[in-house]
């Protein structure tokens, strides 16, 4: 099931080196020779999917200095966490694309900050035609990992997640399976909608280090509602394998131990990791070294430990640290 080199994946574009979801963060990353991009989608107030890492967009855009939305400032349940911000479901697209990108992490990354306030947000259509225009010209097949945020929120707000993305899927031409499209949500309902309506797409579970998954919260209420690690034990995981193709998970969940990722293989599901980044303040405490947060550690060696264990994907902020790493 393993592949001979992990897919490596730009997530979201190349934000190591630009603002993430950036038109130039995504060119970068392919012209980098990335397997694939991950673009995150949520939605604005007229039902458009906006790429962006969170629906809260007051760390990775302008909006915050722009006076005319100062009335949008607002405190929302998201997830069920309270935060305090600016939602993209309470702005339209015509507003939001007037927005300007900006690195969400200036301290470690301030080469990154240094294109703050240059480039607009920009739509998933515009990520889907950019990636289907880069495989044309570079003759090769470059894939999107989609990944679909906070859609039982966006339920809870009159929005249908799974309908938009299909429509928008359908209108690019990346619904039929003629690219390589992979689909991930921490949200199995959203999954399961996508794949009743047709998409033809690798399905993949996100499943974080912690927590318990909103969907089946509100579903089942904080009590039943099973934790993530549950889906890594042998009977998630083989409850998984009925209805998905992979998993994605955190990389504290693989490293040191590549026991989840043999189980998942056995199952035959995929097994993808998040995030690779070299920076000390990402990396576990053991492949740190000294200059601080921002400095690079020893990245390579703790990329090697996912790369042994035989996962078949991996999300990197650096395009070119990753392809070296893992291939």
């Amino acid at each position: 099931m393993s592949r001979r080199h992990p897919l490596v994946i730009g997530h979201r574009g190349a934000p190591g080196y630009r603002p993430e979801h950036a038109r130039s963060s995504y060119a970068l990353a392919l012209a980098s020779g990335v397997d694939a991009v991950e673009p995150d989608v949520v939605v604005s107030r007229d039902g458009v999917l906006v790429v962006r890492h969170e629906n809260e967009i007051s760390e990775t855009t302008d909006v915050s200095a722009r006076p005319e939305f100062a009335d949008r400032r607002t405190t929302k349940t998201v997830d069920g966490v309270e935060t305090t911000g600016w939602f993209t479901e309470d702005l339209t697209w015509d507003e939001l694309s007037t927005l300007r990108c900006r690195e969400r992490l200036p301290q470690l990354r301030p080469g990154s900050a240094a294109f703050d306030d240059v480039e607009p947000v920009l739509r998933l259509r515009d990520v889907l035609d950019l990636v289907w225009a880069a495989s044309i010209d570079q003759q090769r097949p470059i894939g999107v990992v989609l990944e679909v945020k906070h859609a039982t929120h966006f339920a809870q707000h009159g929005h249908d997640v799974a309908q938009l993305v299909h429509a928008e899927l359908t209108d690019a031409g990346w619904a039929r399976g003629e690219q390589s499209l992979v689909i991930e949500s921490f949200e199995a309902t959203v999954l399961g909608e996508l794949q009743s309506r047709g998409v033809r797409a690798t399905y993949v579970y996100l499943i974080e280090a912690t927590g318990r998954p909103y969907d089946l919260v509100v579903a089942l209420g904080e009590r039943a509602a099973p934790t993530y690690r549950s889906f890594t034990q042998p009977e998630g995981l083989d409850r998984l394998a009925e209805r998905f193709d992979g998993i994605s998970v955190h990389k504290r969940l693989i490293l040191g131990d590549g026991a989840l990722v043999a189980a998942a293989h056995e199952r035959g599901l995929e097994v993808y990791v998040w995030t690779c980044r070299p920076e000390n303040a990402f990396l576990a405490r053991r492949f740190r070294l000294p200059g601080g947060p921002a400095a690079f550690g020893d990245f390579a060696r703790e990329w090697g430990q996912l790369r042994d264990a035989g996962v078949d994907g991996v999300f990197v902020d650096h395009p070119d640290l990753g392809l070296a790493a893992f291939r």
